[in-house]
């Protein structure tokens, strides 16, 4: 028998002697309920216990003498040792590795532990970070399948696409600088980069993002594709700023959240023209936006997440370089309700928002005005009149939603409501046992508005005419959205597109009824 296992088989038979024997002491019967009277010990009894824990002492002095390392004065004291487990035997034979060795192979060890990356799965994204969690990035993307069938004279064929095809990364490096890249795979023109940025965070209140993003500019325009409560944005975002470029260009922004996010703001220059257009002008497009939550810092409020903003942006055209006003087909493509026009000078946007959530519910509302100058335009027909300015084209848009969860998930603000019971996983953060996922109705009423006024020039030569165009369409949208889990959207929408003023020569006053379907994946 190996000495330490001794050791421990002697010390477990002393105490248990010793402990038999005060047992034994001690054990007398109840008497009706009250406390057993103490019962001295014999001489005998006590005579016995110091011969057992003599005994024991002398063993382990024995003990000590054959295992330890004495003290300075004589006396000895106990060591540890590793175990050695034997191995297997092999043609050429090495030494032991001495102790110091060992410790130096565990030091080694635990720093290429300390040093190694680590990676998995945090709920929403997978992730590879550093072991000191200074630098992190993530691979994201997301899918969106779509399925548009018209019914109304003059409507496009029914179609199947795929509307977004989209993967990028995202990640951070400390506390203070963020970083995005977004490619879209299924980019039907030669620009496939959506995003690519880096944002600099000074503090909460004050970050500098510069590189290819979405302009800051309305709430709904902001809001990521994957979390659109419809297939499509309102007619509002047909005058957003590089509408035609998904609502991205080059610039740089500053911004930030003030007193916890009850004000956020955003002040940014950018190209103006989109990401694959050089700016004509030698004038960036500037905006600006503000967004406050009056009530932000009061949880317990009904109002706590009630927020109300605005935006404004100013940009300029080129009459020389052809520009025009911004295409304005419907979003579900069903037709184009107004003409575009040559413009020269100056263009202004201006937009107001409201956002109330409350539990599954959630409303929104926009309202959006542009105004395009047409200076030194004319007629710019042969034998016209020339550079002569014409009155301003102006639009204005609306857009107003209700949103309610019928599962009863809380609604979110820009992002997707974590489903309580998932039909498949993988789990989230919250979520219960297997289910029907989540069940969302959606409701939205939007319009747009165009004004071209027209004017007489009376030449005696060359008399011109410019005719008038005020024409508006309104789009009423019913939509269920199914949740199959946090992942994994099913959005089926009812347009009713009312064309009351057709500006196409030969269309006619109509209703167009779309059914939109779109099966939506992203990680």
């Amino acid at each position: 028998m190996r000495l330490p296992r001794l050791w421990f088989v002697v010390l477990a038979l002393s105490l248990g002697s010793a402990s038999s024997s005060l047992f034994a002491q001690s054990k007398a019967p109840r008497n009706d309920g009250e406390k057993p009277a103490a019962k001295a010990a014999t001489e005998e009894e006590v005579e016995q216990l110091r011969r057992e824990v003599r005994e024991l002492r002398a063993v382990i002095q024995k003990m000590l003498e054959v295992s330890g390392q004495a003290n300075a004065d004589g006396s000895y004291k106990l060591v540890t040792t590793a175990a050695v487990v034997p191995s297997p035997p092999s043609e050429n034979p090495v030494s032991a590795p001495t102790p110091e060795a060992s410790v130096q192979g565990a030091s080694a060890s635990a720093q290429k532990s300390n040093s190694a990356p680590t990676s998995g799965w945090n709920g929403e994204h997978f992730f590879i970070k550093s072991a000191d969690g200074a630098f992190q990035i993530q691979p994201y993307g997301y899918v969106q399948t779509d399925f548009l069938s018209y019914m109304g004279a003059g409507a496009p064929p029914d179609t199947f696409s795929v509307r977004r095809g989209r993967f990028g990364f995202q990640g951070n490096y400390g506390d203070h600088y963020q970083f995005g890249l977004l490619i879209d795979a299924a980019a039907s023109t030669g620009a496939t980069i959506r995003d690519i940025y880096l944002n600099a965070k000074a503090t909460n209140w004050f970050q500098i993002q510069g590189g290819q993003f979405k302009e800051p500019f309305a709430q709904e325009e902001l809001q990521g594709d994957t979390n659109l409560d419809f297939v499509d944005r309102g007619l509002q975002g047909l005058l957003y700023p590089s509408a035609a470029s998904t609502n991205r260009s080059p610039g740089v922004t500053i911004h930030g959240d003030i007193h916890d996010g009850a004000l956020q703001y955003w002040a940014g220059a950018f190209n103006g023209k989109g990401y694959s257009t050089n700016n004509t002008t030698s004038v960036p497009e500037a905006v600006g936006r503000v967004r406050f939550y009056p009530w932000r810092s009061n949880k317990d409020s009904a109002l706590h997440e009630f927020a109300v903003g605005g935006s404004i942006a100013y940009s300029m055209s080129r009459g020389l370089s052809n520009e025009l006003t911004a295409p304005m087909t419907m979003p579900d493509a069903a037709y184009t309700w107004f003409p575009q026009f040559p413009v020269n000078g100056n263009v202004w946007r201006y937009e107001g928002e409201i956002t109330y959530l409350k539990g599954p519910w959630g409303f929104r509302d926009e309202y959006v005005q542009a105004s395009y100058d047409r200076t030194g335009v004319g007629t710019l027909v042969l034998g016209g009149l020339g550079f002569a300015n014409l009155p301003n084209v102006r639009y204005q848009a609306w857009d107003s939603a209700a949103t309610y969860l019928l599962t009863k998930e809380r609604q979110p603000e820009n992002g997707t409501p974590r489903v309580n019971h998932p039909v498949f996983g993988p789990e989230t953060a919250g979520g219960g046992k297997r289910g029907w996922g989540a069940w969302e109705l959606a409701f939205r009423y939007s319009g747009v508005q165009g004004n071209e006024p027209g004017i007489f020039f009376n030449n005696i030569y060359t008399p011109q005419l410019v005719p008038t165009y005020d024409k508006h369409t309104d789009q009423f949208s019913v939509g269920v959205n199914w949740y199959l889990n946090y992942w994994v959207k099913f959005q089926s929408n009812v347009d009713i597109d009312q064309l009351k003023q057709p500006s196409t020569i030969g269309a006619v006053p109509q209703n167009y009824l779309v059914f939109e379907q779109r099966l939506q994946y992203r990680f």
